[in-house]
């Protein structure tokens, strides 16, 4: 499937082959998320060459399934994570602590524990602060290894006012502040290593002089915070770490986030990634320091697509439900920000024979016909797109919705008690199972074990259980 995607900057809805995809569904059920590996290293080499003198990590954010974590990790990337459960998944893909940073938000004491061992193990990783509290609960763990400040530059940008972090109060240690912070880290023993901010999640080609002020500010920071920290009569503290901070100098990196966008919409171009790095290198301007990205979305959003089957067509009073046994718990990007995310019936266009037919006519002779295409859960929301003009749908057509490779299995959820979906990669011109599906007796064990009851109950209340665990991703006939 990846041939024909190869060497092309974006990897459109239309480019999977459809046939190959229904496939999948006969072999692996519905609701289904596929991710192509291949694509996933091919949008990695080109960011490389984009940015040639750059550390680039991968936000693990965006996707975390360990075949991408490890397929990354392989082609040069570090991983940058969220919460310690991700720092975890990183080691388990084989990334050393130098190769980490964690960078949380407001983290929970569970996690901080849990990085603190990790990093008696692991003394290279690296810890982003967000607050002068979490830097003083770093210390009273016992924590004064290599540490990070994310600074808030109050400027955001993004597709959508919930992912525009750089001017979000949540988000770091407002920039004027950031001097002062740091050099008190060093004194108090911290190996500050670098200053990071991050402007918002999918930041398109016309958001660019939005991404290059920011950037300029990160750079003026840098050079502020090196100049501060190299002179060290101008600190308190003792001489030793003194003399130790004007050995080190500056800063080792400024980390400027990601955030690079990818077109969802069919006529949306693809990101002039040429043209962000070099506003990147021009803005950042001279800083003897390393410069640091971390997109996430880029990597992975084309490189993955989700399958759903139409359960149900009904003729309402405005328009064609056309119902999908996928739904807000299965991709919640469209409730929650309102996203766009390409569909195609791939069933309309697929010959009884099982090849391709997408040049007979549109769907294969079907109507085009203006669609609200909607999942099973019990909210006005749960809708993955309102009139979209597609092939008349049927029963058990297959639907493929595009672009779902980042944000789309990170965000599931088990609410009215639905299970997730599995996930398959392929890789090697094969498919293989990556997380299998989970069934209801894997989201209702939780509370069984609290209770102490070793199954679901006994007689024909465990066999329903049991046939509905059993058809968990089955199709219509």
């Amino acid at each position: 499937m990846t041939d024909a995607a190869a060497s092309v900057p974006v990897r459109r809805l239309s480019d999977w082959d459809a046939a190959e995809l229904h496939t999948l569904v006969e072999d692996y059920g519905s609701p289904l998320y596929v991710l192509d590996l291949e694509r996933v290293r091919e949008n990695y080499r080109r960011l490389e060459t984009a940015f040639p003198d750059a550390e680039i990590l991968y936000a693990v954010k965006a996707n975390a399934l360990g075949d991408v974590l490890s397929t990354l990790h392989e082609a040069g990337a570090g991983l940058e994570c969220a919460s310690a459960g991700e720092v975890q998944r990183a080691l388990e893909a084989g990334a050393a602590g130098s190769e980490i940073h964690y960078t949380a938000v407001n983290p929970p004491a569970r996690d901080l524990d849990w990085i603190v061992d990790a990093w008696a193990d692991e003394p290279a990783l690296t810890v982003t602060a967000g607050s002068t509290d979490t830097i003083d609960r770093l210390e009273e763990r016992g924590y004064d290894g290599r540490l990070c400040l994310r600074v808030n530059p109050g400027i955001g940008a993004g597709h959508h006012e919930k992912v525009k972090t750089g001017a979000a109060a949540k988000f770091g240690v407002p920039a004027e502040r950031a001097v002062d912070v740091l050099a008190d880290a060093a004194d108090r023993g911290f190996d500050v290593v670098g200053i990071h901010a991050h402007v918002g999640s999918g930041v398109s080609s016309d958001q660019l002089e939005a991404h290059r002020e920011f950037v300029a500010r990160m750079g003026d920071l840098a050079r502020d915070v090196s100049e501060a920290l190299r002179a060290s009569d101008s600190r308190t503290g003792s001489e030793a770490t003194r003399e130790a901070r004007e050995a080190v100098g500056g800063l080792e990196f400024v980390d400027v986030g990601g955030g690079f966008g990818v077109p969802y919409r069919e006529d949306e171009g693809p990101l002039d990634l040429e043209s962000v790095a070099d506003a990147t290198r021009e803005a950042l301007g001279d800083v003897d320091a390393d410069l640091t990205i971390e997109p996430g979305r880029y990597f992975v959003a084309d490189a993955g697509v989700l399958l759903t089957e139409v359960n149900t067509v009904k003729e309402a009073r405005e328009t064609t439900v056309t119902g999908v046994d996928a739904g807000m718990t299965t991709l919640l990007r469209p409730a929650m920000y309102d996203a766009y995310h390409p569909i195609r019936n791939l069933t309309a266009e697929t010959a009884g024979d099982g090849s391709s037919d997408r040049d007979a006519t549109d769907g294969a002779g079907r109507e085009i016909v203006p669609q609200t295409v909607a999942g099973p859960i019990c909210e006005s929301g749960d809708v993955f797109c309102a009139e979209r003009e597609l092939p008349a749908s049927e029963r058990a057509d297959i639907l493929a919705i595009g672009n779902a490779g980042a944000y789309g299995y990170e965000m599931a959820n088990q609410y009215n008690t639905r299970p997730r979906p599995a996930s398959i990669v392929l890789a090697d011109g094969q498919a293989r199972l990556a997380r299998r599906r989970e069934t209801v007796t894997d989201v209702t064990r939780p509370e069984r074990e609290a209770r102490g009851v070793s199954d679901t109950s006994s007689g024909a209340r465990r066999d329903r259980s049991e046939r509905l665990d059993e058809g968990a991703g089955r199709n219509d006939p």
